[in-house]
């Protein structure tokens, strides 16, 4: 089977990651993703997967050989590059508390072109030269000049960090699955590089009366965004989750669920920037297209879509992290995206049930619309439902607290009280949020189930997330994914899953006594069950 060197990557640095924290028991077969790599009893025979890691490392690095060493190597890094590009750089969390703050910290921003990471009620992550910083803050008012802690100082060792070592993969039984798999590509990027997908189900049972004649269709995509390292890992994690527990002797929900559903794994839809991610610019968000101005490339692929597009609302410079392009679906692999949905509708084979959108950082779990907040979503109720649900697995996994919001509200924008008191608070967007796949997929593509999911961390790592995050938060994932499954049987009315209860899809809350907190330290964790509740049903 053939791998296309972006997936290949990804799929082996992944899995070498794994090899060396995975967990050992079964007793939460549920709970925990099954992985079993390090049971003395597991067979030593190399499988389709394993076996591409030699290969495609020294398919992308010819003078990197892996197939005649036993011993474990790091890939080849630019050290001294990202050294020199990184070394002058620190993140800063800045506290805003007013909206006249908030305005002028945009307008820093906007005029000095600078990288904001995330924003949220009443704070905002920026990376910032240190020889810009004066200059940036002399733009701010005095109020904020001060307020500011910094995230990162360390830059170029925390992206060195984020970069696996090599070892040996052990085998991982995917026996029952492999012929379970289709592996195609959607199209090609701008640099000509494929975009892989896989394609993972069986075909309905005679019996099935649910697939009214079209393929049900589960789509999760990542990678969008060329930094976003955790969300193309977390991807690949899930699909190895799939493919590992497809024997229903061993995980009956699978079963089920590859039985009525195909899922479509999407786990880099912008390869280019990826990679360059690899080789030049650790901190790369956009594609590698060429604009209007020769010295700034890239698109913004989650602003090129339709629905909501607003490049077009202002000046909009293509040095700008979130350039929209000068008109919908310029973006060569959006294109693609919204090509390869509509051949898959337009033939009545395929009916698009769910779309997930992994991303970072913030832990959140977003609903549409990401460009307006002025729309609801026609069916708003279920989609808060399944978000707080999915929220509600995340957490009850291993503690991390993701928040569930409108994508509109949780975007890259700033949230600061009404002037005067019981006035509604005062929103400052510091990007636009128009073009997202999240309301692509919605609006044109029909489906009823979309979601963005902003993965770890709150802030402490940023895109930076270390390498020892990927399993925890892979295993989060694939139990909210598994709990997503179990919720959409339920909402077809499959047999067996009908009739349960919040607790039996989502989890079930245990009652601990003394204190519990986030492993996290800036995870805002201090609000209760009903709280969070009361403020969804109160919007």
């Amino acid at each position: 089977m053939y791998l296309p060197p972006v997936l290949s990557l990804l799929l082996c640095a992944l899995f070498v990651a794994l090899s060396s924290s995975v967990p050992t028991s079964e007793s939460h077969a549920d709970q925990q993703l099954l992985l079993n790599t390090n049971n003395p009893s597991s067979q030593s025979t190399e499988t389709f997967l394993s076996r591409i890691c030699g290969g495609l490392i020294e398919a992308i690095w010819p003078h990197y050989k892996t197939s005649s060493s036993k011993t474990s190597k790091l890939l080849p890094r630019p050290a001294s590059k990202f050294r020199s590009r990184y070394d002058d750089d620190v993140v800063l969390r800045f506290k805003v508390k007013s909206e006249e703050e908030a305005k002028q910290f945009a307008e820093a921003v906007d005029t000095l072109f600078l990288d904001v990471w995330e924003a949220s009620k009443d704070w905002a992550d920026v990376r910032v030269s240190k020889k810009v910083l004066p200059s940036f803050l002399t733009l701010l008012p005095p109020s904020m000049q001060q307020s500011h802690t910094p995230i990162i100082t360390q830059l170029s060792k925390a992206v060195l960090d984020t970069f696996p070592s090599i070892g040996n993969s052990q085998d991982e039984r995917y026996r029952h699955a492999s012929d379970r798999t289709q592996l195609f590509t959607i199209g090609t990027s701008y640099e000509g590089r494929d975009i892989p997908a896989l394609r993972v189900g069986v075909e309905p049972r005679d019996d099935d009366p649910h697939e009214g004649g079209k393929r049900q269709t589960i789509v999760l995509m990542a990678g969008s965004h060329a930094r976003e390292w955790i969300s193309t890992s977390t991807a690949t994690y899930l699909l190895r989750g799939l493919l590992h527990n497809f024997d229903p002797r061993r995980h009956d929900l699978i079963d089920k669920l590859l039985t009525h559903y195909d899922f479509v794994f999407i786990p880099v839809l912008n390869p280019d920037g990826y990679e360059y991610t690899w080789t030049t610019d650790r901190l790369w968000r956009k594609n590698r297209q060429d604009t209007s101005l020769p010295f700034c490339r890239g698109i913004d692929l989650d602003r090129s879509f339709p629905v909501g597009w607003d490049g077009d609302t202002q000046v909009d410079n293509p040095c700008s992290e979130s350039y929209a392009g000068e008109h919908p679906l310029q973006a060569i692999e959006a294109q693609r995206l919204a090509e390869w949905t509509k051949n898959e509708t337009e033939g009545g084979k395929t009916n698009f049930a769910a779309f997930i959108d992994l991303h970072s950082y913030s832990q959140e779990i977003l609903y549409p619309y990401s460009y307006t907040c002025d729309k609801e979503p026609h069916n708003l109720e279920d989609l808060e439902e399944v978000a707080i649900g999915l929220a509600k697995a995340f957490r009850l996994t291993n503690g991390h607290y993701y928040d569930v919001d409108s994508a509109c509200e949780g975007s890259v924008t700033l949230t600061t009280p009404g002037s005067t008191k019981g006035t509604e608070p005062i929103k400052t967007k510091l990007e636009e949020s128009g073009g997202s796949a999240l309301d692509f997929f919605y609006q044109n593509v029909t489906v009823k189930y979309a979601f963005q999911v902003k993965l770890r961390d709150t802030g402490s790592y940023g895109f930076l997330l270390p390498k020892d995050n990927i399993v925890p938060t892979g295993i989060e994932a694939f139990n909210a994914f598994l709990a997503l499954g179990k919720w959409m049987l339920g909402d077809r009315g499959i047999e067996n899953y009908t009739n349960l209860s919040s607790d039996e899809i989502w989890g079930q809350e245990e009652v601990v006594v003394g204190e519990v907190s986030d492993t996290n330290e800036t995870d805002d964790a201090d609000e209760d069950e009903d709280s969070f509740w009361w403020r969804r049903r109160r919007r």
